[in-house]
């Protein structure tokens, strides 16, 4: 009896200690999206939007944060600012499942400081592609010298729209906020004139395989090259590529021939791009697709450099610091109707043109808004996700090791000793 009793206790301690490794495991944590959704940032705290501005919860920069928005909802969250840094929230609006959509539904991101004053706005829609799919839109405040709108210091309100009819399902938002420091001085404000809009060869080297992440926090890491994946209908694949001073992204996509079908589905794929801060840079939607090889490509767009967020384009303005640069691609739902709901083929080309360029005089230090040599190897080794959030996951892995070495060293100790006692030795000192 007694040794029934010692067995017992040994398979529960031991129970205990594989119980406790498995939660202290960080795979459960980083799961998220593994069954085609979106992968919301693992670090993102829950928030909740006003309805008025006065009752908004404040940001934290650099933290990231998940709420949820109705139909035609509206909702206000709150920054403080200072004087010297140039301040980005941007929203991935994340719809549930694949819906219909009208040309204009979509996601409005606006800031606004104590007086009302708007310091600017992006709006970004579905466009012609007419389904929903995770979409991203940002809102800055630029200090701007001569400027008197927007530059003081103190509470801002950053207002989140949702201008859509089309799905009553509610939207997850995955929120940013991030600072980026002023310059020591301001260099020329005007863009040049000239620039190499011609799209280049595409990459040499063939195809590797390198599937894309599922949401932004988890893309995964692009150097220039061919890239091959498989994407299900309605499924969005994420992807990031480093993009210093002075040099340009080019990409285009392509989807594989599939003897299915030859039934014509029209914005077959949609190609986007954002920039570091989350906010839109291009999008392409109108590739159709019959069964043959189709492509689609973003357009040509201006090095990145400081001046362009003094332009009024909105493209243009996007592309105004260097770091990683997100490429996502989504497959229409519809193309299950014709040609089942089975992957197809799609190939990423991505160029990146100009010889890397130094950065403007940062009043402090550049943080995400800068290409290091560790975001390179990340890009030629395909790793995924942020830099900081990828240290992070190293030095918890790094953490939880120990601690379930620990806890595995003193389960077989206990269940040692209690073998020792169900044995009818006493247990050894130490």
């Amino acid at each position: 009896m007694t040794r029934q009793r010692g067995s017992g206790r040994t398979a529960g301690v031991l129970a205990a200690a594989v119980c406790m490794a498995a939660v202290l495991l960080p795979g459960g944590a980083w799961a998220a999206g593994e069954d085609g959704s979106y992968g919301f940032d693992g670090t993102a705290q829950r928030v909740k939007g006003a309805v008025s501005n006065l009752d908004a919860e404040q940001l934290k920069a650099g933290q990231s944060y998940r709420d949820s928005i109705k139909t035609n909802g509206k909702q206000y969250y709150r920054v403080d600012l200072d004087t010297k840094q140039n301040a980005y929230v941007s929203v991935v609006a994340v719809p549930k499942g694949a819906a219909k959509a009208s040309y204009g539904d979509g996601i409005k991101v606006s800031m606004q400081d104590g007086s009302g004053t708007d310091c600017g706005y992006q709006t970004t829609t579905f466009g012609s592609s007419a389904f929903t799919r995770p979409i991203a839109a940002y809102t800055h405040r630029t200090i701007e010298p001569g400027s008197s709108s927007c530059q003081q210091a103190g509470a801002y309100y950053v207002l989140v729209e949702r201008t859509s009819e089309s799905d009553t399902a509610d939207w997850d938002l995955e929120i940013r906020y991030l600072t980026e420091p002023g310059v020591k001085k301001t260099g020329p404000t005007a863009l040049p004139d000239n620039w190499a809009s011609g799209t280049p060869q595409p990459p040499a080297g063939g195809p590797q395989r390198r599937d894309g992440g599922t949401g932004l926090a988890g893309a995964t890491s692009l150097r220039q090259g061919e890239w091959r994946t498989d994407i299900k209908p309605g499924q969005t694949v994420f992807y990031r590529v480093p993009v210093d001073w002075g040099q340009q992204l080019f990409a285009s996509a392509e989807l594989g021939s599939s003897p299915a079908s030859d039934d014509y589905v029209g914005n077959a794929l949609v190609l986007s791009l954002e920039n570091r801060a989350g906010g839109h840079v291009d999008r392409q939607d109108s590739m159709s697709y019959d069964g043959d090889p189709a492509t689609t490509a973003l357009d040509p767009q201006r090095p990145v450099a400081f001046e362009n967020r003094f332009s009024s384009d909105d493209s243009t303005s996007a592309l105004r610091f260097a770091g990683w640069y997100y490429l996502s691609a989504t497959l229409n739902p519809e193309i299950a109707e014709a040609y089942g709901n089975k992957p197809l083929p799609l190939t990423l080309r991505v160029n990146v043109t100009g010889q890397a360029k130094p950065g403007p005089a940062y009043d402090g230090a550049a943080g995400p808004f800068t290409v290091t040599e560790d975001d390179r190897d990340a890009a030629a080794s395909g790793q995924s996700g942020p830099q900081a959030t990828r240290s992070g996951t190293l030095r918890v892995v790094g953490v939880t090791g120990i601690g379930v070495g620990t806890v595995l060293v003193l389960g077989l100790g206990a269940w040692w000793l209690l073998a020792r006692r169900a044995a009818g030795s006493g247990p050894t000192p130490g």
